[in-house]
């Protein structure tokens, strides 16, 4: 398989070496100041593009592959409110685009988790809900994109909850009684871990994923796109990995 690298910072590197070390090659990579390399780009040779840059360039590196008929991986998060729009891009070039916020196999295990623990304490309402996420200080975005995913999850279940707020480091937030709180914390060189809470005055519940390199997500975009060839339409691990 040969694969088009967008976005060659740490997880695209990672990317490449892996995809490589699994006897596919890495046709072209393609960063944010590489913008003269995509007018001699050949896409009838490239079966798959990763794209893992970031929020700004997310959008147009998309869009570039669809309308050039490349079927289109991406992890990139803090864009997602043009997501709709390029799914409708995606249907009418009859393109293939595949999103997710995580491509780990743990953490779309730990999604399913995290849904099924929160349909549970819907009935419970004596137990107060919360996120904790922390990840490395070069991250951009808060929450990760994986912690929205987590919060849809619980926010879709839990009646009494309505809306999240955000609240960053150390600081405090003021929250009524339909917000969930999601605490995010940027330190060291942390790959990333998140923990779902329930609290009440008797006892507490918790799940934790705690990422201990990128490996984990670049494997799962690597599986995904020895996998994509042949689809079609708007995909996500639901569709790669149906529990």
């Amino acid at each position: 398989m040969q694969l088009l690298i967008l976005g060659y910072g740490k997880m695209g590197r990672t990317i490449a070496q892996l995809a490589e070390s699994r006897g596919h090659i890495v046709s072209a990579t393609i960063d944010e100041n590489d913008e003269n390399l995509w007018q001699p780009l050949d896409e009838k040779i490239i079966d798959v593009a990763i794209e893992f840059s970031q929020p700004d360039a997310a959008i147009t590196n998309i869009r570039r592959c669809l309308k050039r008929g490349i079927p289109v991986i991406s992890g990139t998060t803090g864009w997602l409110g043009h997501k709709p729009e390029l799914d409708a891009y995606c249907q009418q070039q009859d393109g293939t685009f595949f999103y997710a916020s995580n491509f780990s196999i743990g953490v779309n295990l730990f999604f399913r988790l995290n849904e099924l623990l929160a349909d549970m304490m819907n009935h419970y309402p004596e137990y107060q809900p919360s996120l904790e996420e922390i990840h490395h200080t070069e991250k951009k975005d808060a929450p990760s994109g994986t912690a929205l995913t987590l919060l849809s999850g619980m926010l879709n279940a839990l009646e009494r909850k309505q809306e999240w707020i955000l609240q960053e480091g150390s600081q405090s937030v003021t929250s009524d009684d339909q917000q969930l709180v999601v605490r995010s914390v940027r330190e060291g060189q942390v790959p990333g871990t998140h923990v779902i809470r329930y609290q009440s005055d008797v006892d507490d519940i918790e799940i934790k994923h705690t990422a201990h390199s990128r490996q984990g997500f670049a494997l799962g975009a690597v599986l995904v796109a020895e996998w994509l060839p042949g689809k079609k339409g708007v995909l996500g691990m639901n569709d790669f990995m149906p529990l």
